[in-house]
């Protein structure tokens, strides 16, 4: 499945919160209208992750709150035709992956955002693109990686 152009890709520095909230908002502007996918997002704890995809949901069109899933595990968006699965799997043991109800997802049709997927082992589907993001002094930086 083709859900970002091939020009997304490489190392980039974020400085601040602000420049975490732009790249967010430009991979939002890159996503193919309701297309599924995965991707994952590594990195050690207040890498930005949940900032960068706070981002993104806002400019798919979230509107409301939009709760980090690091204790209910997953959070479901119905945006239109566009169907998002926000993850937090920090707390997760590999195998409590299958109560989740994730086949009510298909990847193919459901846009998956999967902070810490390293945590579901063998259990999830591969990623469509991996962030990277690493603290850099006071900013950071982040690496695109298409497995």
């Amino acid at each position: 499945m083709t859900m970002l152009p091939t020009l997304l890709s490489g190392e980039r520095d974020l400085p601040d919160t602000d420049a975490t909230e732009a790249f967010g908002r430009e991979l939002a502007a890159q996503l193919e209208d309701g297309a599924g996918g995965v991707i994952y997002l590594h990195g050690e704890l207040g890498a930005g992750k949940t900032t960068l995809v706070r981002a993104l949901l806002r400019a798919l069109g979230v509107t409301g709150a939009i709760r980090s899933p690091t204790y209910t595990l997953m959070e479901p968006y119905e945006l239109g035709s566009r169907r998002v699965l926000h993850m937090d799997l920090y707390r997760l043991e590999a195998a409590d992956l299958e109560q989740l109800g994730l086949d009510d997802y298909p990847p193919a049709e459901t846009l998956w955002l999967v902070e810490w997927p390293e945590k579901g082992g063998q259990h999830l589907p591969a990623a469509d693109i991996e962030l990277h993001l690493s603290v850099d002094g006071r900013g950071r930086r982040l690496s695109i990686r298409r497995p």
